[in-house]
């Protein structure tokens, strides 16, 4: 395999170093995590590993490496980086998971796993070692860095005038659940917002144009707003209207979109 090479980046955007030497396994790796919206690196030996910079956030490691023991490699890293590594490997022997483990490993994923599985404790790993209140939210192509308030959509920078970015960070905090409007009201507003609703329609069209992808902000109607599953994600139409198709934020505060 080649030199490190970066296939997508963006600075708001968590970095993963995919460390495997099977080319096949590689690309299938890269594919799945790119669209789930890393920034995806390869290398195919212990050495290209070591050497990578700048440090990702994440490191996918097998133990199998032509040129280094896995394990070795595993805790070389752990002493150089505080990057979170996850262990992904054919060996599945207890002996196996206890050196890795003790050499630094934050988790240990057996081979062949699927890719839900693998995004799965990929989040969890990054909740447990990222800073609680500053970690980045991953979901499907979307980043959201709240220390920042930047959003990427597909490692590109999307950006948000401030209402916007609280009324997304209310539902990606807890991606999936269902968010009333009048939660979102007391949380982006005040919290003791009595005005019109409308407002939240207006900023919730004005977010669904800007991200750019269809279903990513779910209406549930009657009861509020949810983040969308990343599987049924798709390409957001143009010129869409409030829910209610009243765009007159009149009477409400900051209610420009």
């Amino acid at each position: 395999m080649a030199q490190v090479t970066e296939t997508a980046a963006a600075s708001a955007t968590l970095s993963v170093l995919v460390v495997e030497d099977d080319q096949g396994i590689a690309d299938s790796l890269v594919r799945g995590l790119t669209r789930a919206g890393y920034a995806v690196r390869c290398a195919g030996t212990g050495a290209e590993a070591l050497a990578a910079r700048p440090v990702p956030d994440v490191v996918l490691l097998d133990l199998g490496l032509p040129d280094l023991d896995g394990v070795e490699v595993c805790g070389r890293l752990r002493r150089q980086s505080d990057a979170a590594i996850i262990v992904v490997t054919a060996r599945g022997e207890e002996a196996d998971r206890v050196a890795a483990l003790d050499e630094g490993a934050d988790d240990y994923l057996v081979k062949p796993f699927g890719l839900a599985e693998l995004l799965a404790r990929l989040r969890a790993v990054l909740r447990r070692t990222r800073p609680s209140g500053t970690e980045l939210i991953v979901h499907g192509p979307l980043t959201v860095d709240p220390r920042t308030r930047r959003v990427t959509v597909g490692g590109h920078e999307t950006a948000l005038t401030p209402k916007e970015f609280d009324i997304l960070h209310c539902l990606a905090v807890d991606p999936g659940r269902v968010v009333t409007r009048q939660e979102i009201l007391e949380r982006a507003w005040d919290a003791h917002w009595y005005g019109p609703t409308k407002v939240l329609d207006v900023h919730v069209a004005a977010l669904r144009r800007k991200l750019g992808v269809a279903g990513l902000v779910e209406t549930v109607y009657g009861r509020g707003f949810r983040l969308g599953d990343p599987a049924e994600l798709g390409e957001a139409p143009e010129n869409e209207e409030p829910e209610h198709g009243d765009q007159d934020g009149a009477g409400a505060p900051d209610a420009r979109p």
